[in-house]
């Protein structure tokens, strides 16, 4: 559990296309085993601390003539960014791919001061 103390709680969330990959036969698209794709996020105003990120698929576009494989997740997350990564394996074959996410955490309030 993440328990926030007692700051002023923050959320912020956005929208990210992480790659269009049939277009130009990019590796998502064309290659085959394992392939991973990495998109660093910068919050749009920095949290107290690293905040809780959630991430999930928004769009897929994804061939269907074979198994349809896919992890995404939240890595790296600072009071500042985050990366999201997107994974396939096999033999799936994705077109694009939509991020959305969602970050909750302690944020600074006017109230506060240091001594």
């Amino acid at each position: 559990m993440h328990r926030f103390g007692y700051h002023a709680i923050g959320v912020s969330r956005g929208s990210r296309l992480l790659f269009s990959a049939f277009e130009d036969q990019g590796e998502m698209w064309a290659g085959e085993g394992p392939r991973v794709v990495r998109q660093t996020v910068t919050f749009p105003e920095p949290f107290a601390a690293p905040p809780v990120v959630h991430v999930s698929i928004g769009m897929w576009d994804i061939e269907g003539k074979a198994n349809q494989r896919a992890d995404i997740s939240a890595e790296e997350v600072t009071a500042t960014s985050f990366e999201i990564v997107f994974r396939t394996w096999g033999d799936t074959k994705v077109a694009r791919i939509r991020a959305e996410w969602l970050a909750i955490g302690s944020v600074g309030h006017d109230d506060e001061f240091d001594v």
